[in-house]
């Protein structure tokens, strides 16, 4: 029993020292809004077989946060998809690096009350960096956090541009 009890307690410091690691590693990456939002764009960009850090993406949301893409279906019916975390990581991690995924923020409005604060990030989106034309633009839109220590993304609810719905001048950068 007190070898179980020893063996239990090492195992638990090993998680607790790796998790401080990771928080210490990533600290600056969520002390702005600006280096968290910088970090998000990053982690799921790269060449075509680049693999992403997964585990930098896990350390910029809050716990039971939602990836929300929208769009329509095939048949046409306009609708939200709710995604954890990892969902967006098993579903998307492998098209992301066989295809090869650069998406470039072109404008941001930021409003912030208190400890939350909501993003409204404009993007394109390359599968290299080397192009020069994106093939899809749209807007996420981004709420965050502060817990007095860190930002941390509480949702991303994005949508892409369309024929039908371009993105409103007030949205993309100015010239």
């Amino acid at each position: 029993m007190k070898k179980f009890v020893c063996t239990t307690l090492i195992i638990l410091n090993v998680i607790w020292v790796q998790a401080q690691d990771t928080s210490e590693l990533y600290a600056e990456k969520t002390s702005s809004i600006d280096s968290l939002i910088t970090n998000l764009y990053s982690v799921i960009s790269g060449e075509k077989g680049e693999e992403r850090n997964w585990n930098l993406m896990k350390h910029l949301f809050y716990a039971n946060s939602k990836l929300i893409p929208t769009g329509r279906n095939k048949e046409g019916d306009f609708l939200a998809r709710y995604m954890t975390v990892d969902d967006y990581i098993n579903t998307s991690g492998k098209w992301l690096t066989d295809n090869g995924f650069f998406e470039k923020e072109i404008h941001r409005t930021v409003d912030v009350f208190g400890n939350i604060a909501q993003v409204f990030s404009t993007y394109e989106a390359f599968n290299s960096e080397a192009d020069e034309k994106p093939f899809m633009r749209g807007i996420n839109s981004i709420q965050l956090l502060f817990d007095e220590n860190r930002w941390w993304i509480v949702n991303i609810f994005w949508m892409q541009e369309t024929p039908n719905n371009p993105i409103p001048e007030m949205y993309l950068p100015k010239h």
